[in-house]
C-alpha cells in the first residue's frame, strides 16, 4: 500500500459520507448501490477502506454532522466491516454488514416510495456472499458455519418487508431467489416451500409483474425441487420456463438449466440433441442417451458409474438410474423389429431366452426368471403392451402399438 497521510485519509472518509448522504437525499440509487458493493472490490471502496484503518476515528466525522449522524447505524457498521473485510476478517466483517443491514432495512421501511429496492438487492446479494466466504474461515479453523444461517434469516426479515403492498412487493422475488440459494447451498431446501406459497398463492403478487430476471431464476430453482419431488411435469414446465425466458447470450446459465431439464426431458421420453449436449458441454449426458437409443443396458451402467459423483452432487443420480426401464423397452423394441423382419407372423411371439442372449451379448447375465420380472414390469408400467405365456416362456405382444410411446409423461409409478 502507497503511504497515505491522515489528511486524504479524513478526506476519503468525507468523501464517502458526502456520497453516501447526496444518494440517499437525491435517491439516486445508483450510486448507492456502488458504495455498499463490497465484492465488486472497487477501488474506491478499498481506498476507503485503507483510510478507515489509518484515521480510527470515523464516529467522530459522523457525530459532527447532521447530515451524516442520521445515517450512523448504517454507516458505522458498513465501516467495520470493511475494515475488517480488507483485512480478511470475515466473521467479523459479516456481523458487522449484518448490523448495518438491518439498520438499512429500518430506514428502507420508512421510505414510501421503492427508490432504493436495487440497493436492498445489492444488500441481499452482498450478505449471502460475505455469510459463505464467513462460514469458510469458521471452518477452517474448527468453528460451526454458522453465518449463511443468519443470513437466511435476515432475508426473510426483507422478505417480509416487501411481502406487503405497494411497489416495494417486485423485489419480494429477487429476496426468495437469494433465500433459495442459502438454502440449496445448506441443503434445508424444505425451508424453500413457506417461501414458495407466499409467493404462488398470496393475493398481493402478480408473477408477470417480477422483473424477468428473477422470474427465470425462480423457475430455475423450484425446477430443480420439482425432479428432487420426481414431479418431473412440473419440473418440465418450470425448467423449460427457465430456458425460455433466459437471456440467450448467457451460456452459463442456459448450461445450468440444461443440467437438470435433460435428466427430466430423458424421464418423460424426450432425446435431447446431440449438438446442444456438445455447444453446452454437457457431454456427461451423451452415452445416456445413446444407450436410450440403442436399448444398450449395459452402456448406460457404465455412464453412471463415469459419472457418478458429478451426478450425485447434481442430485439427478437416482432420475437417470431410473432410465433403465426406457432402456430395456428399446431393447426389446429391437428384438421385435428384427424378428418381424425374418418372420412377420411371429414377430408378437417374443421368447424370454431370445432377451437373455440380447443381454448376453451385452455383457449382462440374467436368467430367464429375471428377464420375466422386468418384463412383467415393462408390462405393468406400460411400457410393453402383452401378456406371458408362462409355459413356453414367451410374451405375447400386442398387435395394436406394443410399444407405447411416453409422449412427454413419466413413466408410471
Amino acid at each position: 500500500m502507497a503511504y497515505l497521510s491522515l489528511g486524504e485519509a479524513h478526506r476519503r472518509i468525507t468523501d464517502y459520507l458526502n456520497r453516501f448522504s447526496d444518494a440517499v437525499f437525491s435517491q439516486d440509487v445508483s450510486s448507492l448501490k456502488q458504495l455498499l458493493s463490497f465484492s465488486s472490490n472497487s477501488p474506491f471502496l478499498i481506498s476507503l477502506a485503507d483510510a478507515l484503518n489509518l484515521f480510527q476515528d470515523a464516529n467522530r466525522l459522523i457525530k459532527q454532522s447532521d447530515k451524516y449522524s442520521q445515517f450512523g447505524d448504517i454507516i458505522l457498521p458498513l465501516f467495520r466491516s470493511l475494515q475488517n473485510y480488507r483485512t480478511g476478517s470475515l466473521v467479523e466483517s459479516y456481523q458487522a454488514f449484518e448490523k448495518s443491514a438491518n439498520a438499512f432495512i429500518q430506514e428502507f421501511r420508512n421510505w414510501e416510495s421503492a427508490w432504493a429496492l436495487e440497493a436492498l438487492y445489492v444488500l441481499a446479494y452482498e450478505i449471502r456472499v460475505l455469510a459463505e466466504r464467513a462460514d469458510r474461515e469458521l471452518a477452517s479453523t474448527g468453528k460451526s458455519p454458522e453465518k449463511l444461517k443468519a443470513a437466511g434469516s435476515y432475508l426473510m426479515k426483507v422478505f417480509g418487508v416487501l411481502a406487503g403492498k405497494g411497489a416495494k412487493r417486485v423485489g419480494a422475488l429477487y429476496v426468495t431467489c437469494q433465500l433459495f440459494k442459502i438454502y440449496f447451498k445448506l441443503g434445508t431446501v424444505h425451508l424453500c416451500r413457506s417461501v414458495i406459497r407466499s409467493i404462488e398463492t398470496a393475493r398481493i403478487f402478480d408473477f408477470e409483474e417480477f422483473p424477468k430476471r428473477d422470474k427465470v431464476t425462480y423457475m430455475y430453482y423450484t425446477g430443480r425441487l420439482e425432479v428432487f419431488n420426481e414431479n418431473f411435469p412440473a419440473a418440465d414446465q418450470k425448467l423449460s420456463y427457465a430456458l425460455m425466458h433466459c437471456n440467450p447470450q448467457n451460456g452459463a446459465n442456459i448450461r445450468m438449466i440444461l443440467k437438470y431439464l435433460i435428466p427430466v426431458k430423458l424421464s418423460i421420453g424426450i432425446l435431447p440433441k446431440d449438438s446442444i449436449l456438445v455447444q453446452y458441454n454437457l457431454v456427461e449426458y451423451s452415452n445416456i442417451v445413446q444407450a436410450l437409443r440403442r436399448g444398450d443396458l449395459r452402456l448406460l451402467r457404465q455412464a453412471l458409474q463415469d459419472h457418478e459423483d458429478q451426478f450425485l452432487r447434481s442430485g439427478v443420480y437416482l432420475v437417470l438410474e431410473k432410465l433403465e426401464l426406457q432402456v430395456y423397452q428399446r431393447l426389446l423394441k429391437k428384438i421385435y423389429i428384427i424378428q418381424k423382419q425374418k418372420d412377420p407372423s411371429k414377430a408378437h411371439q417374443m421368447k424370454l431366452e431370445v432377451i437373455v442372449k440380447a443381454l448376453k451379448w451385452l455383457e449382462m447375465d440374467m436368467d430367464v426368471d429375471e428377464v420375466e420380472c422386468i418384463v412383467a414390469i415393462l408390462i405393468y408400467k406400460n411400457l410393453v403392451k402383452g401378456y406371458f405365456a408362462h409355459k413356453s416362456k414367451v410374451v405375447v405382444l400386442s398387435k395394436q402399438d406394443p410399444f407405447p410411446r411416453l409422449n412427454g409423461k413419466p413413466v408410471n409409478s
